[in-house]
């Protein structure tokens, strides 16, 4: 279910995915569920920067992408955005995502701030990766670029056990500024109504779990202002090899969810030379390993991907990054951060 303003068209979008997750529950198609072992793990790809006009430059994406899958065989896969840099998007989604859907691992997709630069809106990204094989994100209707959560089944498949909300952080910041702040004065930041949408959905979640919040995480592309807020005098795992380039403004999404209770972890992409997780608050704040190619700006060397892997009936994951070549590194865990 997604962002709407019209309240019949929200209850109406909450049927379609009650329908949706009992007929792949039938068919055992595209359902998120905790495996036998009470575990479900997830792979976090960011800022791929495929150019369809520079496929040599853009061919370590792809391998990182197969590497990655190969190696750690994820239950879910997300992008958090830029997911290509250059014209011909129609045909370059594709040939990005076919490794994903080739995989037959189930996926989803959050834009970036440069996903709409180039020939096809967003609207027809969405559809585009909607369509494509394994994908599991909900149908836009007339939505634009659409907020959802992703239930994920306990492990008997009769409850939802975990959420995953993925959330539109959008692109630059269209509201004239008489001041200047730098870099990240540039950004957009998450609307009230989307903050709305989150809080009502994860009351839903915990009114059904006997009035418990559900243990959640949260993805999305640019960092939250909280992210800079959380390296004064913290431990961090990871790289911080540049500014925090976070929002204009402040909308008090990190409030709202530390609020509701139930986000555990908050992970993003945008800043292609921090990787870093950090504790604040109580919750985790992590940028993903940066995915992409030769094609836009790297420092931190190979590229690679998050990896998170959830407990069943626990408010704990591990995480850790895997390098394209195979290598893991800072790996910490939460609640427990070392």
């Amino acid at each position: 279910m997604f962002r709407q303003n019209n309240m019949k068209k929200y209850l109406y979008t909450i049927a379609i995915t009650l329908c949706a997750i009992l007929t792949s529950s039938a068919q055992g198609d595209n359902v998120l569920r905790f495996n036998q072992n009470g575990e479900f793990k997830i792979v976090q790809f960011t800022d791929t920067h495929y150019k369809w006009n520079n496929k040599k430059k853009s061919d370590s994406a792809v391998e990182c992408i197969k590497s990655v899958i190969e190696t750690e065989k994820p239950d879910f896969i997300i992008i958090t955005g830029d997911l290509v840099y250059s014209d011909s998007v129609r045909a370059s989604l594709p040939a990005l995502l076919s490794s994903i859907s080739d995989s037959q691992t189930p996926f989803a997709v959050v834009f970036g701030n440069h996903d709409n630069d180039f020939d096809c809106t967003l609207p027809e990204i969405y559809d585009i990766i909607q369509a494509m094989p394994y994908n599991v994100q909900p149908p836009r209707l007339d939505v634009d670029s659409p907020d959802y959560e992703l239930p994920i089944l306990s492990s008997d498949g009769m409850r939802t056990a975990s959420v995953l909300y993925c959330i539109d952080s959008h692109d630059t910041n269209k509201m004239k500024c008489s001041e200047k702040h730098g870099k990240e004065s540039k950004y957009d930041w998450i609307k009230h109504d989307q903050i709305n949408w989150y809080r009502t959905t994860s009351n839903a979640y915990k009114a059904a779990n006997d009035s418990m919040p559900l243990p959640s995480l949260m993805f999305f592309h640019i960092p939250l202002h909280e992210f800079k807020d959380a390296l004064k005098n913290r431990k961090i795992k990871g790289n911080n090899k540049e500014n925090v380039c976070h929002p204009a403004f402040n909308s008090g999404m990190f409030v709202t969810i530390k609020e509701q209770g139930d986000v555990m972890g908050v992970f993003c992409g945008h800043d292609h030379d921090n990787d870093y997780a950090v504790m604040y608050h109580d919750i985790m704040l992590a940028y993903g390993r940066y995915s992409g190619g030769k094609t836009v700006y790297n420092s931190l060397g190979t590229n690679g991907a998050r990896v998170i892997v959830l407990k069943e009936n626990e408010r704990y994951f591990d995480t850790w990054i895997r390098l394209r070549t195979g290598e893991i590194i800072d790996k910490t865990s939460f609640p427990k951060f070392d």
